[in-house]
Parts: structure tokens; C-alpha cells; sequence
């Protein structure tokens, strides 16, 4: 099912306050957009980076710009969803 990007506006702050990550998310979205997910694996085929966190919680982390940002979702199958949870700066 296609997925569908609940609160891009989240994203969108986030952006406005933090315009190095522009290009980033841009390239996320994209990815989003086109997506087509079934299943967990679908997930990990799309965004390779991504970690599926265990315990049946449905939610997955994201890896954006080369892991300088994170983006941690939740995600539904049937009624495809990927939910804007928490929006944070990866720093090493």
C-alpha cells in the first residue's frame, strides 16, 4: 500500500529552524512518497538504514542525511501510515 506522510508540517518546522537539513529531508520525503509498503522488510528495502525497533511497538527509525538526523515513526500496514513522532539532531 502506499504510504501516506501524516504531519509533513512537523517536518517543515523542523527545516525552518534548521535549513542545513533541507536537502535531507527533501531527499526522505521523496522517498516516502514513493513508497509502496506491505510489510516490515518493504520498510529496510526503501531505507536500508532503518531500524525497525522490536516489541511489536510499530515504529521505526529513520537515519536522514547521512545519519546527522533522525526521524522516528510509527508506522500501520493495511491502512499504510507513517506517523511524524520525534524530529532529532544526531550528534557524534
Amino acid at each position: 500500500m502506499r504510504v501516506h506522510l501524516i504531519k509533513k508540517q512537523t517536518i517543515e518546522e523542523y527545516i525552518a529552524g534548521h535549513a542545513s537539513s533541507k536537502s535531507a529531508f527533501e531527499n526522505w520525503v521523496t522517498g516516502i512518497n514513493h513508497a509502496d509498503w506491505s510489510d516490515p522488510d518493504d520498510v529496510k528495502q526503501t531505507f536500508g538504514s532503518a531500524d525497525l525497533l522490536g516489541n511489536s511497538t510499530n515504529r521505526v527509525v529513520f537515519d536522514v542525511g547521512g545519519n546527522n538526523f533522525r526521524i522516528i515513526c510509527k508506522y500501520h500496514f493495511g491502512i499504510t501510515k507513517v506517523l511524524i513522532c520525534l524530529l532529532d539532531r544526531h550528534t557524534c
